[in-house]
């Protein structure tokens, strides 16, 4: 028999237990899970939010990891895992059912807490650990009611449950009084693991995790996400203008409309000193000023004042006859054309 319809996925399962049938319960969503029942009775339950039976034996160091995968070879293709590793001496009957008990109410948590969600029931399959415990589904329906219900009471905000676990940076009073199992989790908490990830890394119930997190939370430890509304719309806050030395209403100079403003590479020559007279100074030499474009000029340091000692002088510098400013007596004219020679 195959169901597939949305539901509240516990009604479904107390149908399927009435009617004494025998396969899985698979609820999707997130985080979803999936609940295996035998002849009406619910023999084991799995949820990705919740560490399963393996992850538990083996990341609390009860079981190696070798051990397990070999009873997964040899049994999982005849549901006999869990008997194979009571009769190879690994574990005891009661350290089995005790653990596949602690599992599974972990995972109902998960699969059936949803009050509507897309289920789906697949009759006849069975899970590979084997029939070791048999629960009423109404213990189990009863049970996620009750956990549900302490949750809300520690702290109503289901964020906790799925989001990025991330503690804060300060805490919000002096004086903070952890558990082990706290400090633990604020410890292993980088940012990036969910409650499910410190689950499994720990080797812990995924509901006793959740449990210390929104204890972390009612404490102000953690950093919970905003809740945004989907219908609000994305904007950017421009900076706002600080002092009084910008001016945000000036406006843009563009280069068409701007005036010439010589741009200035290198270092700048000094000033030199005001002519004794009111003659009008010489024009710069064409070897020191490079026009680039319309809007600006250049200004290049001399060539002069980057030779070094003892240095020649420039052909195309020492061949150039500098243009006679006018009113400028012809001795000083051939003062200079001497001494340009004699720097040859």
């Amino acid at each position: 028999m195959t169901t597939s319809k949305t539901a509240a996925p516990a009604r479904l399962l107390s149908q399927v237990a009435g009617e004494r049938q025998t396969g899985v319960l698979v609820v999707a969503g997130h985080p979803g899970g999936a609940v295996y029942v035998l002849e009406g009775r619910v023999i084991y339950a799995e949820s990705p939010a919740a560490p399963g039976v393996g992850e538990l034996l083996t990341a609390s160091g009860r079981l190696a990891g070798r051990t397990w995968q070999n009873a997964l070879d040899q049994g999982t293709s005849t549901a006999q895992v869990g008997r194979l590793l009571v009769e190879h001496g690994h574990l005891t009957q009661g350290e089995l059912e005790l653990c596949v008990l602690g599992a599974t109410y972990d995972a109902a948590y998960f699969a059936l807490a949803p009050a509507n969600a897309p289920v789906e029931f697949l009759g006849g399959a069975t899970h590979w650990l084997g029939p070791v415990v048999h629960i009423d589904p109404a213990a189990v329906a009863r049970e996620v009611r009750r956990r549900t219900k302490l949750l809300d009471d520690i702290f109503p905000d289901p964020r906790v449950d799925t989001a990025i676990v991330t503690p804060v940076a300060r805490p919000p009073r002096e004086r903070v009084t952890l558990t082990a199992p706290q400090w633990e989790l604020l410890v292993h908490a980088d940012g990036q693991r969910t409650p499910a990830d410190l689950a499994q890394l720990l080797g812990r119930a995924g509901y006793a995790t959740i449990q210390e997190l929104r204890r972390l939370a009612a404490l102000g430890l953690l950093d919970l996400p905003e809740v945004r509304p989907a219908e609000a719309p994305e904007f950017v806050r421009l900076p706002r203008a600080r002092g009084t030395a910008v001016d945000v209403r000036r406006p843009q100079i563009r280069p068409h409309d701007s005036p010439t403003v010589p741009v200035v590479s290198g270092v700048r020559p000094a000033a030199p000193d005001p002519p004794p007279s009111p003659r009008p100074s010489p024009q710069p030499s064409p070897a020191l000023i490079e026009e680039t474009s319309a809007n600006g000029t250049v200004y290049r340091p001399p060539r002069l004042a980057r030779r070094k000692p003892g240095a020649k002088l420039p052909k195309e510098v020492a061949g150039e006859q500098p243009p006679a400013p006018p009113g400028t007596d012809e001795v000083l004219l051939k003062r200079i054309r001497t001494a340009l020679r004699a720097l040859r």
